[in-house]
């Protein structure tokens, strides 16, 4: 459950060293999988392997911040879709309700509004990246309703979610989407105890509450006011039922106040609506200055992850759950946590007088420090989310999200050892300045803190400014920070960075505290190492496949051309998609465009082949083309397939010729705007069989008509038929406008499912007689 950094609180920019973002979350087609009014909802069968998102396990920053979330505009808090949530909530029988809102750049869905759960509570599913595999983030790929009837259906097919939501519960994700756009996500969760089937009426229910909040973002999109993620979730409290009268509700804190227990009412909020005398005496604090408060705020000691767990484990269970805890200075007391759709019930007693039956789940453990427990609770999640950390950028954002809130920090800067430098790849919570002072330090600089730090080997820890004023001045000056944690990144021996923590307060950094974050920084130390490998390997991928594909297409008169190349968001590797345009002398134009089987280096090497094979017999008829091409491929005998489609256009007869090896059929605009898919005669894949033969087809090309060729990562998605998905193509294609034949390609590919398969797109369009 994760939100694009740089809109993150505390949040200047994030550097992203592996490139661009990319473009946020698209579809072109119907939703592929609507919520049916019967019958149980579809299991597509895939089994993924990682948790809610790669950024699951996060907590927000609550730090001031000098500097506004970027991507916040004034009055984006989603008020109009929190009634829509409580409704659901209620009637679903749902036990909390989460909303999500996808970022601008689409990267990341932060959590927006939550019903039944504190925000507070619900802190570790606040981000979720987008591209990462778990039921949201699936929910919002590929549109479609994800139910998790379980905690064992949860594990079996989201592992790393199971870890973050270790309850008893069961979860239904469902996208909001209107038009081509996908603009957040509906998560609803229930008690295990429920019917593993979501019943007709649960369905209709999610349905139009679906449809109605994705009506309402379109509608508030449409009108330029787009409703975004505010800086932190709104909690949307129910509509209360029938209250008591002041003579039941006397008599009713009478009752409390005669028993010798403590008794404390919470509201779904976690704040204090009733507590009773002997629940005060306990905790050592007085009635009135209990009420009103957030339980964890009146009684900080109770601000622990080990709480927020039992807590959590009440509200989104529905099931009752108990603590032990120490209240400073040495009173031991078990709490007994018991919800319902209102709040939750909170019985104090002092340890030993409350041992009664059904308390085997209690935790008995003093409140340690803070930040120490923070600290090792968020490791956990910090070590299964780095295991999926690809790139330097995600490990940046990973272990910034983990770290600031774990110890209350607001500052996080990360660098890399280059050229005898270190270089800043990422920071959160420092204005660009003040980066640009930390940044690019020579390993000769005996002053500066991080090279200090990386040389030697030793984690640093800065108390006060006074404290670091000894080594730098400069430093507490320039960056207003009170105190900091500056910790080698170091790899079997190697130093290969510095990992920076800081305040805006003096902060004492006490041993358990520095034993957590110099453990931690090993952990980013070996995610840093992996990464850099990954994307070494990447850039030198990408830079062959570009270097593939043609720099630039020729300059044809009495042809316009527009081409794309989009590689797959998801893959490590690279593909084989490849086109090309070739003049063939007098009127005549060669077009092709294939895709070579696989997403490796392999794949791109054969496209290279194929490409040469195709050039060298340009201008010869279509079918002897692939003919030749295709024993080419057989006799080099790779195990690759490849599909391809080559044209030959007469720009003076005003005729194209086509051919097809397995490809998915080109479409084709005329002047007055119908679009057909053209149906050419079947020929089998290049590099099967020596022998194959292929038919051409000759069809008019008037002026102002527009030939579409295209790979099928165009039109492919999950459970979608292709020749529908080509139908939708097609659509797309008779709305644009040919005048502009780039931003016609543009909009074909914004309107592509984006299901992480390469994109080729060649565009051809003789102009219309002036």
């Amino acid at each position: 459950m994760e939100s694009d950094p740089d809109s993150a609180p505390g949040s200047d920019s994030n550097v992203d060293p592996a490139g661009a973002a990319p473009a946020p979350v698209r579809d072109a087609v119907a939703d592929p999988h609507p919520i049916p009014d019967t019958g149980q909802v579809p299991d597509t069968g895939q089994v993924p392997d990682s948790g809610l998102d790669a950024g699951v396990g996060s907590t927000p920053d609550t730090s001031p911040t000098p500097t506004p979330a970027p991507e916040e505009p004034a009055a984006s808090a989603p008020d109009a879709l929190r009634p829509c949530l409580v409704q659901v909530v209620r009637d679903t029988g749902a036990s909390a309700g989460l909303l999500y809102l996808v970022s601008l750049d689409g990267r990341v869905l932060r959590l927006a509004a939550t019903t039944g759960v504190p925000p507070k509570i619900a802190a570790l599913w606040e981000r979720l990246r987008v591209a990462a595999s778990g039921p949201v983030a699936d929910a919002v790929r590929e549109r479609r309703l994800v139910w998790l009837a379980s905690q064992a259906e949860l594990t079996r097919r989201y592992p790393k979610a199971a870890l973050v939501l270790p309850y008893d519960v069961a979860l239904a994700a469902a996208p909001l989407a209107a038009g081509p756009m996908v603009r957040g996500a509906l998560v609803l969760l229930w008690p295990g105890s429920r019917p593993p089937r979501l019943g007709a009426h649960e369905r209709r229910v999610v349905g139009a509450a679906r449809d109605r909040m994705s009506a309402l973002l379109e509608r508030a999109a449409e009108d330029g006011r787009p409703v975004l993620p505010g800086r932190a979730p709104r909690h949307a409290a129910p509509a209360r039922g029938p209250t008591a009268g002041p003579a039941e509700a006397q008599a009713a804190a009478d009752f409390a106040n005669r028993l010798p227990e403590g008794c404390c009412a919470l509201d779904q909020e976690g704040r204090i609506v009733f507590v009773n005398t002997a629940a005060a005496e306990l905790v050592g604090r007085r009635v009135a200055d209990l009420l009103g408060g957030l339980l964890w705020e009146a009684l900080p000691w109770l601000d622990d992850p080990a709480f927020e767990d039992r807590y959590r484990a009440a509200v989104v269970g529905h099931q009752p759950t108990s603590f032990t805890a120490l209240c400073p200075p040495d009173r031991r007391l078990d709490l007994r946590l018991c919800p319902d759709a209102s709040g939750v019930s909170l019985r104090i007693t002092p340890v030993g007088i409350a041992a009664t039956a059904g308390t085997a789940d209690t935790v008995d453990r003093p409140a340690p420090d803070h930040q120490g427990t923070g600290g090792l609770y968020d490791l956990m999640h910090l070590v299964a989310s780095l295991t999926e950390a690809a790139s330097v950028r995600d490990v940046v954002e990973l272990a910034a999200d983990h770290i600031m809130p774990a110890f209350d920090a607001q500052g996080f800067v990360l660098s890399l050892a280059e050229g005898g430098r270190l270089r800043v790849v990422g920071h959160r919570g420092y204005r660009p300045e003040v980066i640009e002072f930390l940044d690019l330090p020579p390993f000769k600089d005996a002053t500066a803190p991080t090279v200090r730090a990386l040389t030697t080997g030793a984690p640093l820890f800065f108390a006060s400014p006074r404290e670091m004023a000894r080594l730098n001045p400069a430093v507490p000056r320039l960056t207003g920070r009170g105190s900091w944690a500056f910790l080698p990144l170091i790899v079997s021996g190697r130093p290969v960075g510095c990992c920076v923590v800081s305040y805006q307060r003096p902060h004492t950094f006490a041993p358990d505290e520095r034993a957590v974050l110099t453990s931690l920084a090993g952990l980013i130390a070996q995610a840093v190492d992996r990464a850099r490998l990954y994307d070494a390997k990447h850039q030198l991928a990408r830079s062959l496949q570009t270097g593939l594909l043609p720099a630039t297409l020729p300059t044809v008169p009495g042809l316009r051309v527009a081409a794309r190349y989009l590689p797959g968001a998801r893959d490590m590797d690279i593909g084989g998609d490849f086109y090309d345009v070739i003049r063939c002398g007098g009127a005549g134009v060669a077009a092709a465009i294939g895709d070579v089987q696989g997403h490796n280096v392999n794949a791109a090497a054969l496209m290279g082949q194929v490409r040469t094979a195709v050039h060298a017999t340009a201008g010869a008829p279509p079918a002897e083309v692939l003919a030749r091409t295709n024993r080419l491929l057989t006799d080099l005998d790779s195990g690759l397939f490849t599909s391809c489609v080559y044209a030959h256009l007469d720009l003076a007869d005003r005729t194209v010729r086509l051919a097809t090896a397995g490809h998915p059929p080109p479409l084709l605009r005329r002047p007055d705007g119908r679009t057909e898919i053209l149906d050419l005669p079947p020929g089998l894949l290049l590099g099967i069989d020596p022998g194959a033969e292929y038919e051409a087809t000759e069809i008019p090309l008037p002026p102002g008509a527009v030939l579409a060729l295209y790979t099928d990562g165009l039109i492919e998605a999950p459970g979608v038929d292709l020749g529908d998905a080509t139908a939708v193509l097609a659509g797309h294609l008779a709305r644009e406008d040919p005048r502009d034949l780039d931003a016609m390609a543009d909009a074909l590919l914004r309107h592509s499912p984006s299901c992480g398969d390469d994109v080729a797109l060649l565009l051809l369009h003789p102009p219309p007689q002036p």
